[in-house]
């Protein structure tokens, strides 16, 4: 079996609608995948329309979350597979989060517009195509000017990198972990140690995560160098965790192709065990 556990589509930041991404993930040679649209579950419905014959869909999500400390946080995100979708505790806290959001890129449209790059948000609703807005619609609209070549270019120093970035509201990582084990669902902690992305969290505070229920870590993943995903694997050996292989991918926004890294079929078979509230989709 082959089984990718993080795909996106345009119910967040990927390029490919849920129903064209179960028809890439079916011409991918895929038996498994996962939808994961950051903090919606608005992709869910669609996918499971278009469910090719033969593939299987995991319902999730990919929440954004921050460990706060006394001198400061540090972004993280959960993936959570096979929760409840109309849990009211957690549907209330996506909700929130995909507010800040939307927020937050009005604000980074009006930068750049007082810089003089007309962007408009009726572009940007436009093209998110009714999901999730995040910075890489911003990024296109940067593309769409000439601004930048690719979305890795329009997240440059000068552009959506620093210049016109902004904070955002996330999830007490340890409040998430609750939420989706009340919901009945699944966590994996995504790229973990993928330094290239920025700062990581310590291994104390998975630790940590591990005794609060964490079922998981996401070892095989294309920002992971291999020295990462070893010390990601050994790291999973001491605490008892899962290991997950899988591409994250968002159809043109990133270069890795469906299945470019896997989950090994008895680890699936772990995660479908411990969740409670939903089930595959065949």
């Amino acid at each position: 079996m082959r089984i990718d556990l993080h795909a996106h589509s345009t119910a967040s930041d990927g390029t490919l609608s849920p129903a064209e991404l179960m028809g890439a993930a079916a011409a991918a040679g895929l038996d498994v995948v996962a939808i994961t649209d950051h903090d919606t579950t608005g992709g869910w419905e669609r996918a499971m329309g278009a469910l090719p014959p033969g593939l299987t869909l995991v319902p999730g999500a990919e929440l954004s979350c921050r460990w706060y400390t006394p001198n400061g946080s540090i972004a993280l995100h959960l993936l959570a597979y096979l929760f409840n979708p109309a849990d009211p505790e957690l549907s209330a806290e996506l909700a929130r989060v995909r507010e800040h959001r939307e927020h937050r890129a009005r604000r980074i449209v009006d930068l750049l517009r007082a810089d003089g790059i007309d962007v408009t948000w009726d572009e940007i609703l436009h093209h998110a195509g009714g999901g999730t807005v995040g910075r890489p619609h911003l990024a296109q609209a940067l593309i769409r000017r000439g601004l930048a070549a690719t979305v890795s270019e329009a997240f440059a120093p000068h552009l959506l990198g620093e210049k016109y970035r902004l904070p955002k509201h996330d999830l007490d990582v340890f409040a998430a972990l609750r939420l989706v084990r009340d919901a009945g669902g699944v966590t994996v902690l995504a790229h973990p140690k993928a330094a290239r992305r920025g700062p990581v969290v310590p291994d104390e505070l998975i630790a940590d995560m591990a005794r609060a229920g964490l079922f998981g870590l996401e070892a095989d993943h294309e920002d992971h160098t291999p020295e990462e995903r070893a010390h990601v694997r050994a790291l999973a050996s001491d605490l008892g965790l899962a290991v997950t292989g899988s591409s994250d991918f968002h159809g043109t926004n990133k270069t890795v192709s469906l299945g470019a890294f896997t989950t090994a079929p008895e680890v699936y078979e772990r995660i479908v065990a411990a969740a409670k509230g939903y089930a595959p989709v065949r």
